[in-house]
């Protein structure tokens, strides 16, 4: 097990920061996903730690040395690319072993390793097939298990899941989750999905243009967002404008909302602000004089398992999120009463 030390690490493009000052401890033994959405450098920080691009500056330590020169075939990490790059004329066993065939490990132990790792990734006996031979979640199983055929120090991931079917890539995130904590190996998943980070990672890093908005488990985030940017990238949340007059009041136009000390206040009041609240805490009534709010029911989508219903107020959409059981009485145009519950709620700068 490994801990990664990033301090302030920079990757210039010409004038353009594509990673900007990032610092960050990556624990021993962690699963930590980068998230974010195109282009915020996540990619980036990983190539880094990889040693696939050079620092502009900062330093990288791992197991406490200085990585910043240490060239990436020296660093024995194990990496998985997001096109997964498999040589099509080798074997599952050969594609495996090749990181130990370049490092002037025998045949036989090569093979031996390989059909290990099959084991391990539960693809016993295919190592003789061709990568032409394999579902995606094969060769999904087969590149991991490549990353894996040294022990690596450290195993990086980029979009690993990505090119996957929805229910195919759910099922490969618990088999990856598991896999990690059976190893204990430090990992490192790029991700630009908040559901994949949330399910599998023990420490989320949101990124945007190249700075990391925030570090903390998936919990954390969800629940104590530090911006209105990690709020709505993270799941769905309501971004109210209004003013906090006090440590106890939001207000909202001439509506007031009672906060209890359960809430989180990243700003002094009396401000203006901006309240977020997750649609599981918006409760819809038919009577629109039950709640703090008011407003006009715009649209309602039943999946199944929930109910989202969209409500205008004012200048503002809110949306709710209920179970089919709670569904309240009411229709797109009704006039609504709309109950903010407080308590898990997080008031943000404007």
């Amino acid at each position: 097990m490994t801990q990664v030390q990033i301090e302030n690490v920079t990757k210039m493009y010409g004038s353009f920061a594509a990673v900007d000052g990032v610092s960050v401890d990556i624990p021993d033994g962690s699963f930590v996903c980068l998230l974010g959405p195109s282009g915020c450098g996540k990619t980036t920080l990983l190539r880094l730690v990889a040693g696939l691009e050079d620092l502009t500056g900062g330093t990288l330590k791992v197991g406490g040395e200085d990585y910043a020169h240490i060239p990436a075939h020296k660093r024995e990490f194990g990496m998985v690319f997001q096109s997964l790059a498999l040589f099509p004329h080798l074997t599952v066993a050969e594609n495996i072993a090749y990181p130990l065939k370049v490092r002037g490990i025998g045949a036989a132990q090569r093979r031996k390793r390989a059909i290990e790792l099959l084991e391990l990734v539960k693809l016993p006996g295919i190592e003789d097939r061709h990568i032409h031979q394999l579902s995606g979640g094969q060769r999904q199983r087969v590149a991991i298990a490549r990353g894996l055929a040294i022990d690596p120090k450290v195993f990086l991931l980029d979009e690993p899941l990505s090119a996957l079917d929805a229910n195919l890539r759910e099922h490969m995130q618990i088999e990856l989750r598991q896999l990690q904590k059976n190893l204990g190996v430090t990992t490192i998943v790029v991700t630009h999905d908040q559901r994949e980070a949330m399910s599998m990672a023990d420490i989320v890093i949101v990124m945007e243009a190249g700075k990391v908005q925030q570090v903390g488990t998936p919990v954390e985030i969800y629940r104590n967002p530090a911006n209105a940017f990690v709020a709505n990238f993270i799941g769905v949340s309501n971004l109210i404008p209004g003013y906090v007059g006090s440590t106890t009041n939001f207000k909202v136009h001439d509506a007031v909302i009672s906060l209890t000390p359960e809430d989180i206040l990243h700003v002094e009041a009396p401000s203006n602000a901006t309240l977020s609240v997750r649609p599981e805490d918006v409760v819809i009534h038919s009577d629109k004089s039950v709640g703090q709010l008011s407003g006009e029911v715009t649209f309602i989508r039943d999946l199944g398992a929930s109910v989202e219903i969209l409500v205008r107020v004012s200048d503002v959409e809110i949306t709710s999120v209920c179970t089919p059981k709670q569904r309240p009485d009411v229709q797109i145009g009704n006039i609504v009463g709309v109950e903010i519950v407080t308590g898990r709620a997080t008031v943000l700068a404007s």
